[in-house]
């Protein structure tokens, strides 16, 4: 996300400053309200607007599927080094 705002034309202390907030106003707001991320991103998502735009393109480039590989392939690993398997991290 750093690095959008960055193509976008911002600095880099800027685009940094921008995404940590971002995410600290989304993780306070599925804290403090209790509401699953979902109904969240739909209260914001207007038809035709631009998250559903965002959205739709991060579903065509995988981007849910990168995620759950990445964390399956960090617990398998994870069971591996349980197990006394060769240490890298």
């Amino acid at each position: 996300m750093i690095e959008a705002c960055i193509l976008l034309g911002l600095s880099r202390d800027v685009a940094t400053e921008l995404i940590i907030q971002t995410m600290l106003g989304s993780a306070k707001m599925l804290r403090d309200t209790g509401k699953h991320p979902v109904e969240l991103r739909e209260m914001v998502t207007s038809p035709g607007g631009t998250t559903i735009a965002a959205i739709r393109h991060l579903e065509e480039a995988g981007v849910r599927a990168a995620f759950l590989n990445a964390i399956d392939a960090a617990r398998i690993r994870s069971a591996e080094l349980a197990q006394g398997g060769d240490e890298d991290d």
